[in-house]
């Protein structure tokens, strides 16, 4: 390892917050049986709440943001782990608990880090990353309550974010009629290019509605939570199911039980950041086989562990479209 290496630093102390690009040596990272020369990290919506510090996400100071990260074991007293194994951990605390990705290095626990799946090269893992695993997750608990692509019509809030854009893909290539919600029409071009075969306005959904409404849709995938997720319940099929992973609109649930009860709707909560290792692996093997690699460019954009910062505010008025990624070269 270098003597000092680049990390987005938050710090707060006596003077204030901070939040900048420093220099730091080895001996500050934390605890952990594994050390990663990073490849490539990421820039999520719990990180740009961690970097403007609009959300309470960071839970100790100093902390690296960055709850994704791909690379290369450098170090390793852990078993199951040896030098030069391409890794890629998702949760567990990474970015908000204990120091995260956007920084040259990383130590943590083996147990958080799973074998990168062979066919991903680094920047196409962080591509997917926390959303695209999740939205995995999603797509899965679709298919164990028996939501298949014969059943109708599959609804996505936020289709034009990270996790949206991922599920929308994903459905449309396992034969899935796909729905689209956005707030953006300007996107309409891009979520049909990942295989959306409807296109609704987020307005449909933010307004309060009536318990229940016509039945159009089979499944959902929902990022929003709140009002949104209140009135997609409404309009739910008899015995579909929606996967909520989300709270982008907020909190709340101002709904009724009626569509649980008069329609047996199954609400099922996804949970990505202590999902077991069993059902990570899963995942990842599928994202390997059931997403067409070749849309994951265009649902990304680049920038340097310099741009995170302004970035973050972009990302939180919602101005940012799918993936964005932040490649570690060498020093």
């Amino acid at each position: 390892m270098t003597a000092t290496f680049r990390a987005v630093l938050i710090d707060s102390g006596a003077s204030g917050r901070t939040v900048e690009v420093a220099e730091v040596s080895p001996e500050q990272l934390p605890e952990g049986d594994v050390t990663v020369r990073v490849a490539c990290s990421t820039l999520n919506y719990k990180d740009a709440l961690a970097i403007t510090g609009t959300g309470p996400v960071v839970r100790s100071f100093p902390m690296v943001p960055g709850i994704d990260f791909a690379g290369t074991v450098v170090e390793s007293t852990n078993p199951g782990f040896a030098p030069g194994d391409r890794v890629v951990p998702n949760g567990w605390g990474v970015g908000e608990r204990h120091w995260g990705g956007l920084a040259e290095y990383a130590r943590v626990k083996g147990e958080w880090l799973i074998p990168l799946e062979e066919a991903f090269t680094f920047e196409q893992a962080m591509i997917i990353g926390t959303a695209g695993y999740t939205a995995m997750l999603c797509v899965m608990a679709l298919e164990r309550h028996g939501v298949s692509a014969d059943s109708g019509e599959v609804l996505v809030t936020g289709a034009a974010g990270g996790v949206g854009s991922v599920a929308t893909a994903l459905l449309a290539k396992l034969g899935y009629q796909v729905a689209a919600v956005t707030g953006r029409s300007t996107e309409s071009d891009y979520l049909t290019s990942l295989g959306a075969t409807r296109i609704l306005p987020r307005s449909d959904f933010t307004e309060p509605g009536k318990p229940l409404v016509k039945e159009q849709w089979a499944g959902a995938v929902d990022v929003a939570g709140g009002q949104v997720l209140a009135n997609v319940c409404a309009g739910m099929k008899y015995r579909s199911v929606v996967a909520a992973c989300g709270l982008a609109a907020g909190m709340g649930f101002p709904a009724t039980v009626a569509p649980f009860i008069l329609r047996a709707v199954t609400l099922a909560g996804i949970d990505s950041v202590l999902c077991p290792v069993d059902d990570r692996r899963e995942a990842w093997r599928r994202l390997a086989t059931d997403l067409d690699h070749s849309l994951l460019d265009s649902m990304t954009q680049k920038v340097t562990l310099n741009d995170c910062i302004p970035v973050a505010d972009r990302m939180l008025d919602g101005a940012v479209r799918g993936r964005v990624i932040v490649p570690i070269p060498d020093n």
